[in-house]
This record gives structure tokens, sequence and C-alpha cells, in this order.
């Protein structure tokens, strides 16, 4: 174990305490959540509402706990009843409204909820029924928030939950169903063109209620790290779990905004979307516990395609931040790395091709983007080395020489840049030689070392610096990658009963179809130490049906996630902006449509050919479809961006 240290890095979030003000702001359009924020200047001097939710660099992630139950670190101070989040509540469907009734015994108050309009209010009783009223009723497990249109108001609640483990004596669960409760008035009060939009969204919707990769706690901060738990006073611990949350892993911060207008703080249940692996197993006779979370930053979320890049802020698009858990002999180990696309403007939209192009947006911004990544990075997690897995030649070759190019005025002692071409040094099998990167971020690791405390609760180690990893998804070869990193700090131990591998192929897998819609590839090396004939088989799959999700699916999938991050605003007023009347072309492109006319034209050009031995204009007839063929063919992949599934809302060069 004392070898494995030696290996470990790691780093860890401080944030600033929230401020007690209520913040409403609009960055680029877009309504960011009002919090509630208490600042102690005392422990952050210097902090002001810009870095309201800055954080300082700190220990990794390496943690100790006691060994028997392994007990939570600095348990937070029991909550009042009163603020205790409501674990299960029956949902009563009346006529004019929706009733939540809490059986969890926190509380005597329902919340009544107008189908017309909205509206919330806390009522002592439930409506009266008539004989001939015979609601429907059925248990829900939190509302997740409210997404409010021009047309009406929409409740997102949990259906059905499954227990994945536990996060320092706590326990997680998965969020395995979820319902859209419509609150719409639109049939009675709105125009033609609002009902026609609304009629739109619910397309959006139903993708909503098919969101994957949510998880939750009713007792602790899951988008808070081990050190920064850790680290943060029983003061700060004792705010609701709500006002204590990091806002960039909130992944229903935006939905949560009406329920926080309305003080309804039993209600208010932070969401992070991501992945939770926990993995229990024996070593000789010392129990193993071993946890893998993964946090998505909702800055920039998106689809494969439609998210690539970093936007003018400096948030990158696919940023998920990894923290490994440990805990054995009476000691918790925590460490964390993140991932993100390379962060500059740039972009790779779907056109019916394999392999779209790459494009850099306005280059001369680069270099003020990528700093401005970078520097925030710094503040939360210290030192900084990026690891950059593209190829060297090629379209992912010129994104090389833009990211090293940008970054070199940035580098110092705290920001280091490490190159390494995966696809020539490894090629599609041999993983075994990401040794040769070891080797070159071997001493960072060493001397950022990791967070560390014993079973008194006392900090022995402390990380001050992270590894970001990136290839073109941060999928693939940026999962291998960190699971090679995660493979060294826990070394020997974990390899030995094959935990490790398991753990984070799982994590890749999840990490990758919120992203791409598929699992990781090159999962079996992760899983296994070795590619198989059935993994480069799986790989094969997976890439084709990325094709298709990314040509045919994520457009709208994209529109979803900008609708319930609040990306673009229809709330509020009913000021609402209709998006631009598509073009005849656009309005009827579909790639279905042309492939049943290059179909039928190959049919009739072989009932043609079939008969052309006997007559010549068969022969002619044949010769018109093939030609009407190459023409529909070259059409449509001249025209590739107009056919795919595009985003239609929310459209952003960046």
């Amino acid at each position: 174990m004392t070898s494995c240290a030696a290996l470990v890095t790691g780093c860890i979030l401080v944030a600033h305490q929230p401020c007690v003000n209520l913040v409403n702001r609009r960055i680029q359009g877009i309504r960011s959540l009002r919090c509630h924020w208490n600042c102690v200047r005392s422990h952050f001097p210097g902090s002001d509402r810009s870095q309201l939710f800055g954080c300082a660099p700190f220990g990794g992630h390496l943690t100790v706990a006691h060994a028997q139950g392994y007990p939570a670190m600095d348990e937070t101070t029991e909550a009042s009843p009163s603020s205790k989040l409501h674990t299960r509540l029956r949902l009563w469907e009346f006529p004019d409204c929706y009733i939540f009734e809490p059986i969890d015994g926190l509380a005597d108050l329902y919340l009544s909820v107008s189908r017309a309009s909205g509206t919330m209010n806390l009522v002592q009783d439930l409506p009266s029924r008539g004989s001939t009223t015979k609601p429907k009723a059925q248990t829900v497990y939190g509302v997740i928030g409210v997404l409010k249109l021009a047309v009406g108001s929409y409740f997102l609640v949990i259906t059905d939950r499954d227990c994945v483990g536990s996060y320092f004596g706590h326990t997680i669960f998965k969020v395995t169903g979820l319902k859209v409760l419509p609150c719409n008035n639109a049939h009675n009060t709105a125009s033609s063109e609002q009902k026609k939009m609304e009629t739109e969204f619910s397309e959006l919707l139903d993708a909503a209620e098919r969101t994957v990769g949510l998880h939750f706690s009713y007792d602790v901060n899951l988008t808070l790290s081990a050190q920064r738990l850790h680290d943060l006073g029983d003061e700060y611990k004792s705010l609701p779990l709500w006002r204590q949350a990091e806002p960039r892993f909130l992944w229903n911060s935006y939905l949560l905004e009406p329920l926080i207008e309305n003080k309804l703080n039993q209600y208010l249940l932070p969401v992070i979307q991501g992945s939770f692996q926990n993995i229990q197993a024996e070593v000789g006779s010392e129990k193993v516990n071993v946890t893998l979370i993964a946090r998505r930053c909702t800055r920039r979320i998106g689809t494969r395609m439609w998210r690539r890049g970093a936007d003018a802020e400096g948030y990158a698009a696919n940023f998920v931040e990894s923290e490994q858990i440990m805990q054995s002999k009476g000691f918790t180990a925590s460490y964390v790395q993140v991932r993100g696309s390379m962060p500059f403007l740039w972009e790779q939209i779907v056109d019916l091709t394999y392999k779209p192009s790459f494009d850099v947006v306005r280059q001369e911004e680069a270099p003020r983007v990528l700093e401005r990544h970078f520097h925030d990075l710094q503040k939360k997690y210290g030192a900084v080395l990026a690891v950059d897995l593209v190829n060297t030649s090629g379209g992912e070759g010129r994104l090389r020489e833009r990211y090293a190019k940008s970054i070199e005025p940035i580098l110092s002692e705290d920001i280091r840049y490490v190159h390494f071409d995966f696809h020539r040094v490894c090629g599609h099998i041999h993983f075994e030689r990401l040794s040769q990167l070891y080797d070159q971020i071997k001493d960072y690791l060493q001397k950022h070392k990791y967070f560390l405390i014993n079973d008194k609760q006392e900090k022995i180690e402390q990380q001050t610096g992270t590894v970001r990893t990136n290839c073109i998804d941060c999928l693939d070869r940026t999962n291998v990658t960190q699971s090679m990193i995660g493979g060294k700090i826990l070394e020997s131990q974990l390899q030995r009963i094959g935990v490790l591998g398991s753990v984070w192929a799982n994590h890749g897998d999840a990490i990758s179809i919120q992203y791409s819609g598929t699992p990781a590839l090159k999962g079996d090396f992760v899983r296994y130490g070795k590619r198989t004939t059935q993994g480069i088989l799986n790989d094969l799959r997976n890439a084709l049906a990325r094709y298709y999700l990314n040509n045919f699916v994520d457009g709208t999938k994209q529109d979803a996630m900008d609708l319930l991050q609040g990306h673009y605003i229809t709330s509020v007023s009913r000021d609402m902006a209709v998006p631009s009347k598509a073009g005849l072309l656009e309005s009827y492109a579909s790639f279905r449509l042309a492939f049943a006319l290059v179909m039928g034209a190959l049919m009739f050009m072989m009932m043609s050919l079939r008969q052309a031995r006997n007559d010549v204009r068969h022969l002619l007839l044949s010769l018109m479809w093939a030609g009407l063929c190459i023409a529909i063919t070259h059409f449509v992949r001249a025209n590739g961006r107009t056919f795919t599934n595009r985003p239609r809302f929310h459209q952003s060069r960046h």
C-alpha cells in the first residue's frame, strides 16, 4: 500500500461558501440557478460573486476511514426533520391539480400543484372526492424540478429508483423511471404558433423521460468529492443539500429554480448525471471497497457530434470529473482526474460521412479560450497535467497543432502538456504500451501525491494537482488511459483480484452512453487487460451504432438536453422566439425518404435488366434507373448535413 500510495495523485475542489443574496443572472441567454449562498470570507479571502463557486486547489482523492463498515468522514450534523428531503411521496392526480402527499413521516402538509397554471401551494388536506372522482395515485421518490415553457409548466418526478451503493455511509440511488406531469393551459390561451411549438416540445419531453445516468442521495452531497467534503466545516454541511451543491455538476440546477422561489426546501433534491459503481471484495483477510463516481459538468452538456470543443467562456464539452475511492484496513483512498474536449472553439458537424471533417471556429480566439479554461481548472484543482491522445497526422493532427500552439504561452510548473499519439504507439491491440506514457508523467504523479486521511479523520496527504485527459471524443482512448492511471495509483492490490478493471470498464461505458449513445470502445482491454475477438466485434458494432445515432437521432436528443438545462428560454413570458422557418429542402429532407427512393430505383433497374435481353427499351430504362440512383445518392451526399437529424432550437457555433 505504501508503494502504491507514492504514485497517487488527485485533486479536489474547495468551494467558496454560498452567499445569502439571491443570485439571478443570465449568461448568454441562459437563466442561471437562483442560489442562496452564505459566504464565509474569513475562510476564502477575496471571494466575490463572480467567483461564487470557484475552488482553491487542495488534496486529491485517497481518503481514509475506519475498517469495519467504513464509517463516513466528518459526518454531517444531523439535520432537523423540517430540513430533511422527502424520500417517498404519494402522487394524487386530480382533475384540476396534482397533490404530493409525504408518506415518509417528515411533514404533515401536502404540496398542491395546479394543472392549469403550475402554481404551487402547501395545503393541509386532500381535495374532497365525490362519488365519481377517482384520482390516480402512485408512489414517487422525489421531484427533480419544474420546466416552465411559454404555455405551461412541466413537473419531472422520479417514479422508480435503484440502490447502487453508498457514499461514506449514505445510500446512493440511480433514477430508473422518470415521468413528466404537464400543467398546461395552452389549448385555452396560447396562439396557434405557440401551440405548434409546444407540440414540438412534447417530442423533447419524451426524450427527457429517457435521460440516463441520473444519481442522487437524500443525505449526502454527491456533487462534492471526498477531500472537499472532509475540508468543509460543520456549518457548511448543515446547510440544505442544494445549497451545498457544486453548480457545475448539479444536473437539475435550472429545473430547481421554481421550487427554490417557492421555498419548498424539502423537495429540493440535487441530482448529478454520470456514473456510480461500487464493488466489494476480499484480499486475504482484508476487506476492500472500491467506488468510482463520474460527475458530468452541465456547462456544455450535449451529444457527441453536437457538442465539441469549448465555448467562449472556456467550458469544455464532455467534461467529466472521475473520483476513485478505495476503502480498506481503516483507510479510505480517494483520487480525482478529469476529462474534457480540447478546450478551444472547434466543431465536427455530421453530414452522413463516417468521419466528418474538423473545423476550428475563430482560430484567433483559441489562446484566450484555452487560457480561461486552464485557469479555471487551476482554481479548482491546483496544478494541471494535460494529456492529449489524438493522432499526430490528418484532421486530428491539425487540432493537436492548434492545441499545442495555443497552450504554449501558459505552460509553467503548474500547467504541463504531454502529447501521446495513442493510435500510433498502441494501435488497436497493444494497449500495454501505455507504460510509455506513464513513464512521462510518473514524476508529476509522485510530486502532487494524493489525499489521505486515517481512521481518526486526520489528513495524512493532500493532492495538489490533477490529470486532464482528452482524445477526440474523450471516451475510448481516454477511458483506457484513465484506467491505467487509476491502476497505477491503486497498483497491485486491486489488480490482483481484478476489481479495478471491471469498475473502470463500467465507468467508461456509462460516460460513453450519455455522450455518444453506445458503450465505450476498447472496453475488453479495460475489463480483462487484453484485446479479444469479441471485443473487436463489439467495437465494430458500437462504431456503426454511433454513426447511426450521430446522424439520425442526436439532434433531437441535443434539443432535449438544452431544454432541460435552460439553454434557451421559453418560460418567464409568452414572447417566445419561434425558430426560423426551414427552407423547402430542409422541410422535406429525410434520409429515410432518400433511401427509399434509391432502393426503389434499384429495384426498377434490376427488373428492367432482367428484360433487357429481349427488349432494348428495357436496357435503356435500366440505365435511366441506374442514373437516377446515382443522382439521388450524389444529391444526398452533397447535402448531407440537411439530411441529418439536427438540433433545431439552440444552434451555436461554439
